[in-house]
């Protein structure tokens, strides 16, 4: 009879290892992924040659890499049927990643010129609200994630050649929703308290801003020509990829 008690107190405990509400901090490395791109538009009226615009596009076409750290706080809540686990999860921190590419090329229809253009893509925090669902081993919860994420997305380009001395630039700052997914797994070290490891895959889409201010120098004090009726378009797609590990905090 003592064994079948001990049993029994032991299945009650399991079954509410994971309920409750809790409040966290994590730690980890953040790995982004951004496509950038610049796209000039052919106009008869415009300063490109017809095969300039294609070539600009596909050498400005890059990926950047930018790695860096992820740490924050966040809150939740879970509710435990026998090994199933069923919550929410809000978090905020920093996301700080920020890199550069710079692509140089020539132009097709003007041997001896060519073309750079420089774009950078960073962003700082990252928010996400998110699902949870788990299934416990003894005092280890499994689970999946998936939900919505939002973080800030800075980008600028700049284009220059050497044909005329062209300049034109442009930049973006805007906050993205996006989605976030991943899975992980938490353990109690007490009633209280638990680590976890866990690995995020987000994605914010593409944000895009045009531009129509090429110009080209002149002597002083002549102002720079302007080149309105040549439209670029910047493009920013940016990911990444987190490994963090947390501690949690059950009420």
């Amino acid at each position: 009879m003592l064994i079948f008690a001990l049993c029994a107190i032991g299945a009650a405990q399991a079954q509410d290892s994971f309920s409750g509400f809790y409040v966290g901090g994590n730690a980890g490395g953040a790995f982004g992924r951004a496509q950038v791109d610049t796209s000039p538009a052919f106009s008869l009226t415009g300063y490109f040659n017809s095969t300039s615009t294609p070539a600009i596009t596909s050498a400005s076409n890059q990926l950047i890499k930018p790695n860096g750290l992820t740490a924050g706080g966040g809150a939740g809540f879970n509710h435990q049927w026998d090994n199933f686990v069923f919550g929410l999860e809000a978090d905020f921190g920093t996301m700080n990643l920020s890199g550069t590419t710079t692509a140089t090329a020539p132009y097709p229809c003007c041997p001896g010129t060519g073309f750079t253009v420089t774009q950078t893509a960073k962003t700082n925090w990252l928010f996400t609200v998110r699902p949870r669902v788990g299934f416990v081993f003894g005092r280890v919860m499994v689970y999946e994630t998936v939900g919505a994420a939002f973080t800030s997305v800075k980008y600028t380009g700049l284009f220059t050649d050497t044909f005329a001395s062209a300049h034109e630039n442009a930049s973006l700052q805007e906050t993205r929703p996006g989605w976030v997914l991943g899975g992980g797994a938490e353990g109690r070290i007490s009633h209280r308290w638990s680590v976890k490891g866990e690995y995020l895959y987000a994605g914010f889409g593409t944000a895009t801003v045009p531009s129509a201010n090429l110009t080209l120098p002149n002597p002083p004090p002549a102002p720079p020509t302007a080149f309105p009726s040549t439209v670029f378009t910047h493009s920013v797609d940016l990911r990444a990829h987190l490994v963090r590990a947390g501690v949690n905090y059950r009420f």
